[in-house]
């Protein structure tokens, strides 16, 4: 048996103006069908497999969790990180889950493609062999189709024949070199992509971490003896977390350790870390255009362009990317699309909310989604999913009026509770205690026009809530 842990972290900048912080790369479809993550999850849907540990920022944990439950994928566990501390923590919080310190642990970005799931299976259960037998850890490259410097390199030595051709000895990693370095390693042959996707016993990793990232191990470790649980969710505990140092597992361990092999696998794999990769991945047309969305186009050629509702018209363009969302629009040279994530710090330095959240705001209940904002108003669109509801809260310095559009809204306004039907409304004051719930079957549809001073989601106190979240953690 083999115990998959699906690393879901990620900022939300390498696929913007799509990924957000609130809603990052592996939770979208950039090719359409299931996400990214729901990709990873039901690549190991099989019973060579266990069902999956996933680790992910606690801020995501509902979307995670409703995400797999769409695809009928049941986790082991879901592991809530406070901070993000880079993949040598996670990994080593993958070990600790561990009962059996001997389980055999595939770790796996969350938001990459393969294309060629059997080729996939196929070299996980020879790498299960080598890890079984020796005390190895397993790491899967990939043949580099053409030179790139957007990816980590790992040159090889010769076949290692005591255990199999298949598997290489490691001589460097080369992370993310210039573009001329990586055409001259591809020349030089024995050089590969690094997958970022590992395998090994528990036990093997663990030492090695151990060895090598002796802070990392200690404050992991501390981490999930002190976790706790919330819900559904395993929540590790925060003030251990934090003292972890930032490391990945390639700088921590994988570039000092004498344990790793590397086994060549040509599975169509992308880490899907630009549009320009979202491109080449994508149908296109005789000239060369992908579009998704409404688009029209005239001498235009070799272009992506991907709009969620506005209309988008090309004239005598090539080689661009536009990406069109409800609130942004990215032109980018398509070959400049690595950069984009320069943008995405940018507008973090300038506290802009385009950074982290989109119009639409998924919560656990359903979500919220910003229609209209001046001065002192803002028009909001609510969505509670069938048999839920939002906490009892109040605001300090707005009040709000519900229009119900569709479905029926039960109201606690104050001590008492009432129905509120289609095209009936209800006038929440400042300050009063409120919640909304969703008894029936389909989907409940509000429009919410709040007015006062201040209108920030800060402005919330919570009293009473399903989903464990708390009144000074807005961005739940």
């Amino acid at each position: 048996m083999i115990y998959p842990v699906i690393l879901s972290g990620g900022g939300g900048t390498r696929l913007w103006p799509l990924s957000r912080t609130s809603f990052p790369k592996q939770l979208l479809s950039p090719l359409g069908g299931p996400s990214l993550l729901q990709q990873t999850a039901l690549r190991v849907k099989s019973s060579q497999f266990s069902n999956p540990s996933v680790i992910c920022h606690e801020n995501l944990r509902f979307l995670v969790q409703e995400q797999l439950k769409d695809k009928a994928v049941f986790p082991e566990k879901i592991v809530l990180e406070p901070y993000a501390r880079n993949t040598a923590a996670a990994i080593a919080i993958g070990c600790f889950l561990q009962e059996n310190k001997e389980n055999i642990v595939l770790f796996m970005p969350a938001d990459h493609v393969i294309k060629n799931q059997d080729l996939f299976q196929e070299k996980i259960l020879l790498a299960q062999k080598i890890a079984e037998q020796e005390d190895k850890i397993i790491l899967f490259g990939i043949p580099p189709y053409f030179p790139s410097s957007a990816y980590g390199y790992i040159k090889t030595e010769k076949p290692k024949t005591i255990s199999s051709p298949l598997f290489l000895e490691i001589e460097s990693f080369i992370e993310k070199p210039s573009l001329e370095k990586a055409q001259n390693l591809i020349k030089e042959g024995n050089c590969f992509w690094n997958s970022g996707i590992f395998l090994s016993r528990a036990d093997v990793m663990l030492a090695e971490i151990k060895k090598w990232a002796p802070l990392v191990y200690e404050a992991s470790k501390m981490a999930f003896e002190n976790s706790k649980k919330d819900l559904d969710f395993l929540r590790i505990d925060a003030s251990s977390f934090e003292k972890s140092p930032n490391l990945s597992i390639d700088y921590a361990v994988m570039e000092k350790t004498d344990k790793c092999l590397l086994i060549e696998t040509d599975m169509g794999w992308s880490d899907v870390g630009s549009w320009k990769s979202v491109w080449d991945l994508s149908a296109k047309d005789d000239v060369g255009n992908a579009f998704v969305g409404d688009v029209l186009s005239q001498k235009a050629s070799n272009c992506y362009v991907r709009s969620d509702g506005l209309l988008v018209s090309l004239v005598g363009v090539n080689n661009i990317a536009v990406i069109a969302s409800s609130d942004s629009v990215l032109v980018a040279d398509l070959n400049a699309t690595e950069d984009i994530k320069e943008i995405a710090i940018q507008l973090k330095d300038h506290k802009r909310a385009e950074a982290d959240y989109h119009k639409r705001v998924y919560r656990p209940w359903g979500y919220y989604q910003s229609v209209d904002m001046g001065e002192k108003f803002q028009v909001k669109r609510l969505m509670i999913k069938p048999k839920c509801r939002t906490s009892v809260q109040t605001h300090q310095h707005r009040s709000e009026h519900w229009i119900v559009v569709s479905g029926i809204a039960r109201v606690l306004k104050g001590k008492h509770t009432e129905d509120i039907y289609e095209n009936e409304s209800i006038y929440l004051p400042q300050g009063i205690l409120h919640r909304v719930e969703n008894p029936g079957e389909t989907e409940l549809h509000i429009i919410e026009v709040q007015s006062g001073n201040y209108l920030g989601e800060d402005d919330i106190v919570r009293y009473e809530d399903d989903y464990g979240r708390h009144s000074d953690t807005v961005k739940e």
